[in-house]
């Protein structure tokens, strides 16, 4: 029997062509700390990519607006909410049932008040809106192999074909204010062409951290902060267990603002 998720109970190890991914894998509500994700109607479930790049986006500059590119579930705008007094939370989402599953999740969320999300495409939004953000972040979709998994959503939701890292990076470039922070989740070998692909279009990578399952594992992401301003770029890493189910120090205070099984 499925329960609703309070922690690290219902983990497996997933691999989506050559990646490596966490997936939280059942169709009942994921329970954080301080707010839930239903996520039964959602083709991509609570990950480990989307509360990583949720919990290390940086708040330092005090954000006042902040857009969820691809919002899926609504976790990561939930993630910015909780940590953030930010006044306008935006999100949005192309999928019809991911949109209207993501709604719910924030009307059932304590900051209800300030967050809001858009069934629109980046394009579409793009064009409608004027109004630019302080921070941007989005978990964008990876795979560029045209592999069915036999769920259109799942598979519109996983490859980069519904928003290539192109029209991404030449959203965010309009999106973002002169000040602003923009936040991403890729998979490693993309880190180089990604950060390239950025800086011409006047994005500096400010921040990056490779993220790895284990001191033995390759390197499998890479989360990516960017600025309008070129500065030297701080690299780091980050890896997430040392054996199976023994997460890292580092790990567990990045995270333990939201998962349960976690203690402060």
């Amino acid at each position: 029997m499925c329960k609703a998720y309070t922690g690290f109970v219902y983990i497996r190890y997933s691999f989506f062509a050559t990646d490596y991914t966490f997936i939280f894998d059942c169709m009942k509500p994921f329970v954080f700390k301080e707010f839930t994700v239903h996520q039964d109607r959602c083709a991509m479930k609570v990950g480990t990519d989307g509360v990583l790049l949720g919990a290390w986006t940086s708040l330092e500059h005090q954000p006042y607006s902040i857009l969820d590119i691809g919002a899926g579930t609504g976790l990561i705008a939930l993630q910015m909410a909780q940590r953030s007094p930010a006044e306008l939370i935006d999100a949005i989402e192309l999928d019809e049932a991911a949109y209207e599953q993501c709604v719910a999740n924030f009307e059932a969320s304590p900051w209800s008040d300030r967050l809001f999300c858009y069934h629109a495409g980046l394009d579409e939004f793009v064009d409608e809106i004027d109004d630019q953000y302080d921070l941007i972040v989005s978990n964008p979709p990876f795979y560029s192999e045209n592999v069915s998994s036999g769920v259109a959503s799942r598979d519109q939701a996983r490859q980069n074909s519904s928003l290539p890292f192109d029209e991404l990076i030449e959203g965010v470039a309009k999106l973002l204010s002169n000040t602003g922070v923009f936040s991403v989740i890729v998979p490693f070998k993309e880190e180089k062409g990604f950060v390239a692909m950025a800086k011409e279009s006047g994005l500096f990578a400010n921040r990056i951290t490779r993220v790895k399952g284990n001191p033995k594992a390759n390197f499998k992401r890479s989360l990516l902060e960017f600025g309008c301003s070129e500065t030297n770029t701080l690299v780091d890493e980050l890896i997430i267990e040392t054996e199976r189910h023994q997460y890292t120090e580092q790990y567990t205070d990045l995270t333990k603002s939201f998962y349960l099984k976690m203690q402060q």
